[in-house]
């Protein structure tokens, strides 16, 4: 199903496809525009495929805040903001990281949606790609490849460091 949602992005932002003549016919790309070869194509077709696996994971951590919170929030004189700040996001916050975590690394590695999408877009998934079996310049695929490692590193150590899977 992936590859089907990844090709519909195709069709849907091809140079014939119905958003660009949508965007043509109200003058706000030239007749000769290109939209699919974008970065922007890209993004929609990422944030279309890997939206879910930040949705659920939220979804879950939400279901599991005992409403007696809340209503213990709303009788000490919470309004809505305050709940959702000092409340919900504080309980809701492991889940917020282990969507982000699933979604951030599927993105980055992801190879189909620049490649589809967009052609020739420079992803890290299409760079380490093309540095091995192309190229075959394995020492620099190698050092694209720690890119998003470090990263992940980084940010579930500022994750832990803020309290973020003390819930867990």
């Amino acid at each position: 199903t992936y590859l089907i949602r990844t090709l519909a992005w195709e069709t849907i932002l091809s140079d014939n496809g119905l958003v660009v003549d949508t965007l043509k016919t109200l003058g706000l790309v030239a007749d000769d525009g290109r939209v699919l070869a974008t970065t922007g194509a890209v993004i929609a077709g990422l944030t279309y495929n890997f939206l879910p696996f930040m949705i659920l994971p939220i979804y879950a951590g939400l279901e599991r805040i005992p409403g007696s919170l809340l209503e213990a929030s709303a009788d000490l004189g919470g309004r809505d903001w305050t709940t959702l700040r000092r409340v919900v996001v504080p309980l809701a916050l492991p889940a917020i990281a282990a969507g982000s975590i699933f979604t951030f690394s599927l993105t980055l590695g992801d190879y189909g949606t620049p490649r589809l999408v967009a052609g020739t877009s420079q992803f890290i998934g299409n760079i380490v790609y093309e540095n091995i079996g192309v190229i075959g310049n394995v020492p620099l695929a190698a050092a694209y490849a720690t890119v998003p490692i470090v990263i992940m590193v980084v940010y579930l150590l500022l994750a832990r460091r803020t309290g973020a899977f003390e819930s867990l």
